[in-house]
């Protein structure tokens, strides 16, 4: 789908969508539970779609209302044949259920779409072979398949590839009784452990951190907390907080952005703070106006998802804005760095990078026709640039913003970009 986009500006108030890496983890603890459990989430993204679909084939029930779904747990009890899961495109689904479905001793063939196969998974496939899980793949990593039951003890694997490894393990010792996760490189992307133990915490698991990575006690049982409320995403969020900088005729205020979170994305608010940006915050609504932002040195370790709509607020930044640290980014549904560097080159941007720099200078946006590479941040950015340029922007495979944000154009719509 091709969507074309008319030079417009943003103003009003919008409420962040609810947080996609709470709601997985939400929702496989629930899976987990005693009980049934209520999440209250008012929209549901493809990848959330996935992770639904793929603990609906183990079993689980879930029951839909307005705005939340109801969760019945898989009975951990219950032998069953093999089962397919399939991932789509979401990378958390994948590898958070590859370990959740060993633990529960399931024999199963994970399957996906696009790039997913082509991800990294190696060091979690060694870690649950070496723990009594047999795991089978040929030319790509997808499909696999699994057989055997995940047992405890200590689990190696490197911390720097993807944080997702250790949160599937995290999850999957919950119901396999407990065992030691140690990081054999140093951990990145921390913050998304934050959110994991966060979670196991609510459901009744406790996880301790350690000098070299996480111990699950033994003799844990995940617990309903019988109704959750999901607090909104600031990896999406972002998007509107950039638009109210660069791209508004007065303000953007982005509700449901909860200000004691534990959201590595919740860094947007700092970053663009130190770049300039005329930001206030009212409880958990985030209000920014158009600034005169400044280019500054930014480490993308921890905040990969955001890098691309930064990218897009460093170009009206005075001097230019050094992005470093950005080597995990090519390794997301598309090549982010070189996505990135295409979308905005495309509109008039100027872009150069190196194996582990980006550097955006001030920049003048035009238009044209760029894509998305089926990335739904790309297409996001891309949307969100539109407001510098001075001509139509022409967005090809738009319709990815369903992988996390279903209704973003309707939301940009609402704000006053224009859009068919």
């Amino acid at each position: 789908m091709k969507v074309i986009i008319s030079p417009s500006k943003l103003d009003g108030c919008v409420e962040a969508p609810p947080s996609k890496s709470c709601m997985h983890r939400a929702l496989i603890c629930a899976a987990a539970a005693d009980r049934p459990t209520k999440i209250v989430c008012n929209s549901f993204s493809k990848d959330i779609e996935a992770t639904i679909n793929c603990l609906s084939a183990l079993g689980a029930g879930f029951e839909y209302d307005d705005n939340s779904v109801t969760v019945y747990p898989v009975c951990l009890d219950d032998d069953m044949h093999e089962c397919e899961l399939h991932c789509n495109e979401s990378g958390s689904t994948l590898r958070f259920m590859l370990p959740f479905a060993a633990a529960l001793g399931k024999n199963c063939v994970f399957t996906g779409a696009e790039r997913l196969g082509e991800r990294p998974l190696l060091p979690l496939c060694d870690a649950l072979t070496s723990h009594g899980v047999n795991v089978k793949w040929e030319k790509t990593f997808l499909p696999c398949k699994t057989e055997g039951k995940l047992h405890g003890g200590v689990f190696e694997i490197p911390g720097d590839i993807s944080s997702q490894f250790i949160t599937g393990l995290l999850l999957a010792l919950g119901v396999a009784g407990g065992g030691e996760i140690k990081t054999t490189t140093p951990l990145k992307s921390g913050p998304y452990i934050d959110i994991t133990v966060d979670m196991l915490r609510t459901f009744g698991i406790e996880a301790r951190k350690t000098d070299t990575g996480y111990i699950i006690p033994g003799g844990q049982k995940y617990i309903s907390p019988e109704e959750l409320i999901i607090e909104g995403d600031y990896s999406n969020g972002a998007f509107w907080l950039v638009a109210g900088a660069i791209g508004s005729e007065n303000y953007i205020t982005c509700s449901s952005l909860k200000e004691e979170s534990f959201q590595g994305d919740s860094k947007i608010v700092e970053i663009l703070k130190s770049m300039g940006a005329d930001i206030s915050r009212n409880k958990d609504s985030i209000t920014v106006r158009k600034s005169q932002l400044k280019g500054v040195c930014i480490d993308c370790s921890d905040i990969p998802d955001i890098v691309p709509i930064l990218c897009v607020a460093a170009t009206q930044a005075e001097g230019k804005t050094v992005f470093k640290n950005i080597e995990r980014l090519r390794a997301k549904e598309s090549d982010r760095v070189q996505t990135t560097a295409d979308m905005l080159q495309g509109l008039g941007g100027k872009v150069s990078f190196d194996e582990n720099t980006m550097i955006v200078e001030k920049s003048t946006l035009t238009g044209g026709e760029v894509t998305s590479a089926n990335d739904h941040r790309i297409a996001m950015s891309a949307a969100i640039a539109s407001l510098l340029c001075s001509s139509d922007v022409i967005i090809d495979s738009a319709e990815a913003v369903e992988k996390s944000y279903p209704d973003f154009y309707e939301k940009f719509t609402m704000l006053g970009g224009k859009y068919k």
